[in-house]
């Protein structure tokens, strides 16, 4: 009986991938059926993919500086939806990129902002996509939003959570999921104070109206409550599964994976293990009821997020077949649960880890440490590690190490400046792993980028630092493009905008509304320079949202020449065996150009986005920041079999799909990570014609 059911999870993983009307192969799901980011075409094979060309190309034309594209395609009934850097929706034939429709959830109103979005979500007639705080039902032919749908086609994210919405931000960067005929969504939203919660909630298809609400900071009577303060479930935010999530059709079971909890780096406030947070989670998708979870990181004070959907993988032990679910993680780890208890079927470990020098914090005494599957990521960076590339900086890399904590992760953060390694952006990152069953094959990428994470007491009378410098650094420069830069924002937004974003908020920006005209006082220091806008620190005190320490800001840990300061390799792509625990390989992803110039290769670089594997025996992905490659590779070996530069780096997922007996491989290429030049474009490959099929 175990056998059939597993049979049958793997056929529905194949069919939902397959159309059989016109025997068109599709992409209808973010991240492909159960998130294993894999195709069963066999077009494009190991000995014809180097003659791999652009079969077309589109080019929505509103990319702006540090923008994105982070979407993974959607391919339905001959048509392609992706979101484009100003958070347009876009409706593409899928053989040709013609433009069929377009919607601007902004109405081309302060189109400049950024937001992320990875995409869209398709059931039936219609299509859903989030913009800010809305989460929108289109007319799938017209791209019209649907009048029924919540009000006028859209439902306000911020309500239904327990708390006023006007007080909340509240967004989805990633796209929601389908069980019979619901939309079950996470959500983003801030990372600093004051905090919004990452409740998981269901809505009807049909009507926007909620179904069903997962409380990710527990209730008074819910498990989990007494893991945080009594009064965290109105106060406290994140816990939030801001990467996605997974279904499980057959068994009617949804997957998650949440973040960190509100403040990242310092929780005085919320003393406790913080379930649910760091967690995976299994939910009875019919009901948001628990079923189990496993939390992989207690109290995070590092922002260890669980940064992309739980892939649901099949496994065997023993001689058979067992479902699991894989997780990756910033740590550069993967963790591999059993689908329906979450039993680990690997061992592992839970050691002691140090305690914090911080006032009032109080970290778990014990964290996670996975036996197998060994990390595919360093996870400290210590002075054997740092750089050789010239002598000036290694010296200089030397000496900034030597000022910090650097003993590897659950390092505590602390006033003289911690390393992360990995840092805040991986290990693994959001695009998430793709997984082929014939091998055991999970195949990740990863950075090896540390980060410096330094606190600073928040004992301090000016409003910016106060509020924003956290995210935005006191010197205002920011890690665009995830916490932009301010620099001169009065040449790139008027005094109204800059009100307006900040009493409103977004997402991982919290809203500011309850400063009332201290709002006017931040905006005057960000136009002109000078704090006058300054507060009681007795004042500061009473605000409930005051801690005692704040981080500096996101500080990527560069040499002088704004190079990694360790040595290669800087970003790896990697297979890990998930029926043995091995690592079968692993190479560098990437390269500088300017450093392949000087004979400097295969370093691996920043790599942002996700693989697919095929059943060919291929594995495709972008990712990379800086050379703008996409790539092919030998699923068994890791062999380079074909690459090709895009008009921007492809920091998104690509997808796969079938059309009038030609296989496409398609990619967003946004670029706009870490100083990378943004761009605009899909573009999608084919084999030419005269190529054999």
């Amino acid at each position: 009986m175990y056998v059939l059911r597993t049979i049958a999870v793997m056929a529905l993983t194949l069919s939902a991938s397959i159309v059989l009307a016109a025997g068109d192969v599709e992409w209808p799901i973010n991240g492909g059926a159960y998130n294993i980011r894999y195709s069963p075409l066999t077009q494009v094979n190991a000995d014809n993919v180097q003659k791999l060309e652009v079969a077309w190309s589109y080019d929505s034309h509103d990319a702006f500086k540090d923008s994105e594209m982070q979407s993974n395609p959607i391919v339905v009934d001959g048509m392609l939806y992706v979101t484009t850097p100003a958070m347009k929706v876009v409706a593409l034939n899928a053989a040709t990129g013609a433009e069929v429709w377009k919607f601007d959830p902004a109405g081309g109103v302060i189109a400049q902002r950024h937001f992320r979005q990875r995409g869209v979500t398709v059931y039936q007639d219609r299509l859903f996509v989030t913009y800010r705080n809305y989460l929108y039902a289109l007319d799938r032919k017209t791209g019209h939003p649907i009048d029924s749908f919540g009000v006028s086609g859209k439902v306000d994210l911020r309500e239904g959570l327990g708390r006023p919405a006007d007080k909340l931000s509240v967004s989805a960067s990633s796209p929601g999921v389908i069980y019979e005929d619901m939309l079950i969504l996470g959500s983003t939203v801030p990372e600093t104070l004051p905090g919004s919660p990452g409740h998981i909630r269901a809505f009807d298809v049909h009507t926007g109206t909620l179904r069903w609400i997962f409380h990710t900071i527990p209730w008074p009577g819910e498990a989990g409550y007494r893991t945080w303060p009594k009064n965290a479930y109105t106060v406290s935010g994140g816990a939030n599964a801001w990467a996605g999530l997974s279904v499980d059709p057959v068994r009617g079971m949804v997957f998650a994976a949440t973040g960190s909890a509100s403040f990242d780096f310092y929780g005085a406030n919320r003393v406790g293990d913080n379930l649910y947070a760091n967690c995976v989670l299994a939910l009875d998708a019919r009901t948001g009821k628990r079923i189990w979870h496993f939390q992989g990181v207690r109290h995070d004070v590092w922002d260890l997020d669980f940064p992309a959907s739980p892939s649901l993988v099949t496994v065997m032990r023993h001689g058979k077949p067992v479902d699991a679910v894989a997780q990756i993680t910033k740590m550069g780890t993967v963790y591999v649960l059993d689908r329906l208890t979450g039993a680990p079927l690997f061992p592992i470990a839970y050691q002691k880890v140090p305690a914090s020098a911080l006032d009032g914090e109080k970290l778990s005494k014990v964290q996670a440490y996975p036996v197998l599957p060994r990390p595919f990521a360093r996870q400290a960076f210590t002075e054997d590690m740092v750089t050789n590339r010239t002598p000036e900086a290694h010296a200089a890399v030397l000496a900034q190490l030597r000022s910090l904590d650097s003993h590897g992760i659950y390092t505590p953060p602390s006033l003289r400046g911690t390393v992360l390694m990995p840092g805040t952006d991986g290990g693994a990152e959001w695009g998430g792993a793709a997984y082929d069953q014939a091998s055991g094959l999970l195949f990740v990428n990863s950075n090896e980028q540390p980060w410096i994470i330094r606190m600073v007491t928040h004992d301090t009378t000016s409003l910016y630092k106060n509020n924003c410098a956290s995210c935005h650094g006191d010197n205002r420069e920011g890690s665009p493009p995830t916490f932009p830069s301010l620099v001169n924002i009065g040449e790139r937004r008027t005094r109204a905008e800059l009100i307006a974003f900040i009493r409103e908020g977004t997402g991982r920006m919290p809203a500011f509304d309850y400063l009332e005209k201290n709002v006017d006082e931040i905006v005057d220091y960000l136009l002109t320079g000078k704090d006058t806008g300054v507060i009681d620190p007795k004042v500061a005190r009473q605000d409930p949202n005051w801690l005692k320490y704040r981080n500096e800001g996101y500080i990527l840990f560069r040499d002088p020449d704004g190079y990694p300061p360790l040595t290669p390799p800087w970003g790896t792509l990697n297979a890990i065996d998930l029926n043995s625990g091995k690592i079968r390989w692993q190479i560098p992803l990437g390269e500088y150009p300017e450093l392949v110039a000087q004979g400097v290769k295969k370093t691996g670089s920043d790599n942002y986005g996700g693989p697919v594997v095929t059943a060919s025996g291929l594995v495709f992905i972008a990712a990379t920041n800086f050379d703008k490659k996409f790539r092919a590779f030998d699923k068994l070996t890791g062999r380079l079999l074909w690459e090709t530069t895009l008009p921007a780096a492809g920091n998104a997922t690509p997808s796969v799909y079938e059309i009038g007996g030609k296989q496409y491989i398609v990619i967003a290429c946004g670029g706009g990570k870490n100083g990378a030049a943004s761009g605009s474009s899909v573009v999608a490959f084919a084999l030419p014609e005269s190529v054999p099929q």
